[in-house]
């Protein structure tokens, strides 16, 4: 999922009350990946690796990207 973000992609979330009740990853084609849960976002965020700024979409955080492996499929 961090490499989609690194690439331009977003998490939009749905909020029931102040809780986040699900989420979609996005690539930045505009595509749904699959294997973006709740559990997958809130580990992202616990380490801070997923940002979300003035209630955006979240996006990957400098130290996302530091944190990710270059992989070459990578454009």
């Amino acid at each position: 999922m961090l490499h989609v973000l690194a690439q331009g992609g977003c998490i939009r979330h749905e909020r029931e009350g102040a809780r986040i009740a699900a989420v979609l990853c996005f690539t930045r084609d505009g595509f749904v990946l699959a294997d973006c849960t709740l559990e997958v976002f809130g580990k992202l965020r616990r380490k801070r690796l997923i940002a979300s700024t003035n209630a955006q979409p979240y996006r990957i955080s400098d130290r996302g990207r530091r944190a990710v492996r270059s992989q070459p499929d990578n454009r």
